[in-house]
């Protein structure tokens, strides 16, 4: 491999990776729920000085470990506390994945594969989004990726590369102190697949290093666990289990959907590159079929009695890592859209695969056919972006329950945000079909896709997002962050209405949510010594005990009131307090 070109292709990646990934990423609040759960709890642990017990609104959090919260808790101690900070873990991480999926197609395929399958992997919808928000997601993948490709590039590797192999379990390792057992199930659900498939199990006990490297998984999980479990006992244990096998078990908060759900996800946020996974699984177990019948009739034994892999091998591991972690995501009662993001690496892979495959051989079978799946997804795509206003006004009185502002903008006169998305999109698979049908211009539709896709993700970040931020995200974290400013640590700070965890984060102090239907905790909190502000949608305010009349009205800010029962003392710096209108006469 020429060290120059694979200088250049990385050097490329980074700075594309960076401009996706970091630009404008502290410039929108964190949106609620997840995000400010996460932030609030990595930003507790560095106030508290406790790195064992994960906190959020003072009270310990068990719903996930603590890796995560180290590093937004490192982030916050270089950068600050912001939502930069808070997002730059997912960020830093997106960008190692990019590059370690270019390093390891480069060495294993070519280069040129490699610079296909690394853009395929940043140039998609779902990448994009789980790296620059502050989830677990984004450093989940990060590691159940390093574990699977180490134990690839472990099992086949000669000399000092069979070393990859601690890749394998130390990457299981971290991902599960990231995010639980889904840590280690996706790649040991690859792996027991493919040395399945293979007849390799064989290979793997004599040569992968299995007990040695199971006591370097429980070395890197279990002080942790061990820890949380000597510190709470059953009430961590309870709670943790709630959390992975009831998630799996039964749908939990609203969040069940049907055995297909994931198919449109993988579809539309892989996308454009959904348009090729289809017939890349189809040819990639059509290759490897072939391949294993030529090595028995040749060698007139087993194929899978061979130290190194068939030709084709790598794909098939790549396709029963999607198939393997499509169908457990899939048997999960609980679903959401990120939770199938494992798979992503291994789709970024298989895709690019058939993409050289087709570029070095123009009788491809199915490739005309990917090229019209992609523009048609594309052209949906397009479609959904022009009906978000008409989408926006048939949902604005849902929508006005829990963001009083949604009624003060007009999508279709304040935001081109989704008209020039859609135009970029029509525009882009125009060029798709034009030069991928041909086989003269068909190098440029892949570069047409990538093109329209990292357009399209800049219009959302520079037009769309800032402008969802300043109506739905934004208001009442600044009135948070104004209370926490006038708050001692026995004052009290009241959340009514809609919880939104973000505003602890910006508050930086405790928080009493009390929902509707609940308000004698407002009445209570009102009879006790010190100062209170209270935090609420303004259609909220009818629905105050009688003890509230008596609050002074201090910020109003699209929607949201912040009333207390003592002035304001410390009014916020200019720059945060321009967007909050105080009360006249206050």
């Amino acid at each position: 491999m020429p060290t120059s070109k694979n200088l250049l292709n990385l050097a490329v990646l980074t700075i594309l990776a960076v401009l996706l990934l970091f630009v404008g990423l502290g410039s929108i609040g964190l949106t609620d729920r997840d995000e400010g759960r996460n932030a609030e709890a990595g930003r507790e642990m560095l106030e508290t000085g406790d790195w064992i017990t994960p906190t959020f609104n003072y009270e310990p959090r068990f719903y996930k470990p603590a890796l995560v919260y180290w590093l937004m808790s490192g982030s916050y101690y270089l950068f600050g506390v912001d939502e930069f900070a808070a997002r730059f873990p997912s960020a830093l991480f997106g960008i190692a994945l990019i590059l370690l999926q270019y390093l390891f197609l480069a060495r294993w395929r070519d280069p040129q594969t490699g610079l296909f399958g690394a853009l395929m992997l940043l140039l998609n919808i779902e990448m994009i989004g789980l790296s620059r928000m502050a989830l677990t997601d984004s450093v989940l993948v990060f590691f159940t990726t390093a574990a699977q490709l180490g134990f690839w590039a472990g099992l086949y590797g000669e000399g000092r590369s069979r070393h990859w192999l601690w890749c394998f379990y130390a990457g299981m390792g971290l991902a599960t102190l990231t995010k639980g057992p889904v840590g280690f199930i996706v790649p040991l659900l690859t792996v027991s697949l493919y040395l399945s498939f293979t007849g390799r199990w064989k290979q793997f006990w004599q040569n992968g290093f299995p007990l040695l490297g199971t006591t370097l998984f429980l070395l890197v999980t279990l002080p942790w666990y061990a820890t949380m479990l000597a510190i709470h006992g059953s009430s961590y244990v309870t709670i943790a289990k709630a959390q992975t096998v009831g998630r799996f078990m039964a749908p939990m908060e609203g969040h069940g959907f049907g055995l297909l759900f994931y198919v449109p996800v993988l579809l539309l946020g892989f996308f454009p590159w959904s348009g090729f996974l289809p017939m890349a699984m189809y040819h990639c177990i059509k290759t490897w079929r072939a391949s294993r019948k030529e090595s028995i009739e040749t060698a007139h034994q087993p194929a899978t009695s061979n130290v190194r892999p068939a030709f084709g091998e790598l794909e098939l591991f790549a396709a029963l890592w999607v198939v393997g972690a499509f169908v457990f995501f899939s048997l999960s009662s609980t679903k959401l859209q990120h939770y199938v993001a494992p798979l992503f690496p291994a789709a970024a892979l298989l895709s690019a695969a058939y993409w050289h495959r087709s570029l070095l051989d123009s009788g491809t079978k199915g490739l005309r056919a990917s090229i019209h799946l992609m523009m048609g997804l594309g052209l949906l795509l397009a479609l959904g972006c022009s009906l978000i206003p008409w989408a926006y006004a048939r949902f604005l009185p849902k929508m006005l329950k829990e963001f009083p502002a949604a009624g003060l903008l007009d999508p279709s006169a304040a935001d081109a945000g989704p008209y020039v998305a859609a135009m970029v999109l029509l525009v882009g698979m125009a060029l798709v079909g034009y030069c991928g049908l041909h086989e003269q211009r068909r190098p440029g539709a892949f570069w047409a896709a990538g093109a329209t896709l990292a357009l399209v993700a800049l219009i959302a970040i520079q037009l769309t997002f800032p402008l969802l931020n300043r109506y739905f995200i934004a208001p009442p974290q600044e009135l948070a962050y104004a209370a926490g400013l006038n708050l001692g640590s026995a004052d009290h700070f009241v959340v009514y209405g809609a919880t939104r965890p973000s505003t602890v984060f910006y508050a930086k102090r405790r928080a009493i949510f009390v929902p509707s239907g609940e308000e004698e905790t407002i009445r209570a909190t009102l009879a006790r010594p010190g100062r209170t502000m209270l935090l609420l949608p303004e259609s909220y305010r009818a629905n105050l005990p009688a003890q509230a009349d008596r609050l002074i009205p201090l910020l109003k800010r699209y929607g949201y009131l912040l009333l207390a029962n003592e002035p304001m003392v410390t009014v916020p710096e200019p720059a945060l307090a321009q967007p909050s209108t105080p009360i006249p006469g206050h």
